[in-house]
């Protein structure tokens, strides 16, 4: 590794190098997925430990042929919180088991019939923006505040602030095109110790988490209780989890320069997502999904090792029992996570564009540029509908609009109706 290289899915990584990638992927995860149990008032030690299991379980399903790490999905966010207001949350997590058992049974169903659909309900001028949208959707987050993102926004942001994020995005950006050698495979962790760092020198960071914290601690276990009405809020999640499940996959296809969808196959991939969510459900946490912030540490170091979403998989479990880890991880402020994630999500939104591109998209077609135009609008312009309790907006209405008109044009096209 004396010059920056691709490493394969299937490649080894030696220990000495293998341990600050995988603690690359667990920094560039931790904000988001913890603040999800945060949002539900739930200890997040199990959501850790089961990040970890999850991950792992997926990584045997596809054969070590598909990297992906598993983190606490938002999509369930706005249902749940209506279930655990009048049930609690043990019902909550009834519909969490469910609906990832309805996702296994599409797996099976994804098996039996392939994946020739895909490129029906959502081709490329479709696709392209859908996947763009899976990082644009969250651009607002990396400077609006919280756990996942920097301070800026606000009306008490300080100088301290601003430099962390810009120390933080800086060192990302130019570690990434100007270091050599091992240090060009973790230019993530490189930036965040620096901003860490620098958080620390304006006194932004609280250490109080690691004041009298429990050497090991063991997550709190409790089994899902099941009701008729929580389970009929929960299901209409699976429309919006498996669209962006298969985005995932796509982009991480185009990043690893390999077919996905097809070895290991949609199938298996969909199967331990959804499992991942259904254990994780049964058991006291939360649904998980693949993460868009893991995508993009891939998509910048060039590091696609399965190995080493192992090995930040293992870390996570670690973390659910060892307090002062988790603790100190839980200790880096928003400013520094803002700072990272404002180049992943770009990331993964440039991934959306190299769709078109390699695909030769032919926007003389009409049906090509409505299709585009249309999605991206639908996706940014903050419109949202309505479903009960399940509210569709940003990449997810992006994606449902994307699958409506692209079976609209396809039934015209076969009709011979399109000016085209």
């Amino acid at each position: 590794m004396n010059q920056k290289r691709i490493i394969q899915v299937d490649e080894k990584v030696p220990a000495a190098q293998m341990i600050p990638l995988s603690i690359q992927h667990v920094f560039a995860m931790f904000g988001a997925s913890v603040l999800v149990p945060l949002v539900f008032g739930i200890n997040a030690d199990i959501v850790l430990f089961m990040n970890g299991i999850g991950t792992l379980l997926f990584i045997l399903i596809t054969h070590g042929r598909a990297p992906a790490y598993l983190g606490s999905s938002f999509a369930f966010l706005a249902p749940a919180q209506v279930v655990i207001a009048g049930l609690g949350f043990e019902y909550a997590q009834g519909g969490f088991v469910v609906v990832g058992l309805l996702g296994c049974v599409l797996a099976l169903v994804v098996w039996k019939f392939g994946t020739d659909w895909i490129d029906v309900v959502l081709p490329p001028a479709a696709m392209g923006p859908v996947v763009a949208l899976i990082g644009l959707d969250l651009a607002a987050n990396t400077v609006a505040g919280g756990s996942t993102g920097a301070n800026l926004l606000s009306s008490t942001t300080s100088v301290g602030d601003i430099v962390t994020f810009a120390v933080t995005l800086g060192v990302a950006i130019f570690a990434s095109v100007l270091f050599r050698g091992f240090l060009s495979v973790i230019p993530l962790l490189v930036a965040m110790v620096c901003g860490y760092l620098s958080a620390v020198c304006f006194g932004l960071v609280d250490f109080s988490p690691l004041y009298n914290v429990s050497l090991f601690t063991i997550p709190h276990f409790h089994l899902a209780k099941f009701d008729t009405s929580a389970v009929l809020t929960m299901v209409p999640v699976l429309l919006v989890i498996c669209t962006e499940h298969i985005g995932h996959q796509i982009v991480t296809s185009k990043i690893v320069g390999r077919d996905l969808l097809r070895d290991p196959g949609l199938h298996r991939s969909l199967l331990g997502d959804n499992l991942s969510s259904a254990l994780s459900g049964l058991i006291g946490s939360v649904p998980t999904t693949t993460y868009g912030e893991n995508i993009g540490v891939m998509a910048i170091t060039g590091v696609y090792s399965v190995q080493v979403i192992a090995g930040a998989a293992v870390i996570s479990i670690l973390m659910a029992f060892i307090g002062p880890l988790s603790a100190f991880i839980s200790t880096i402020p928003g400013d520094v996570i803002g700072g990272i994630t404002f180049l992943l999500y770009g990331m993964i939104g440039a991934s959306g564009l190299r769709i078109l591109v390699d695909k030769q998209v032919d926007y003389s077609k009409n049906k090509n540029l409505i299709l585009t135009s249309v999605v991206f609008v639908a996706g940014l312009s903050g419109a949202a509908i309505k479903l009960g309790d399940i509210s569709i907006t940003g990449m997810t209405l992006a994606a449902v609009t994307a699958i409506i008109l692209s079976l609209i044009f396809y039934l015209l096209d076969r009709a011979h109706l399109m000016n085209d």
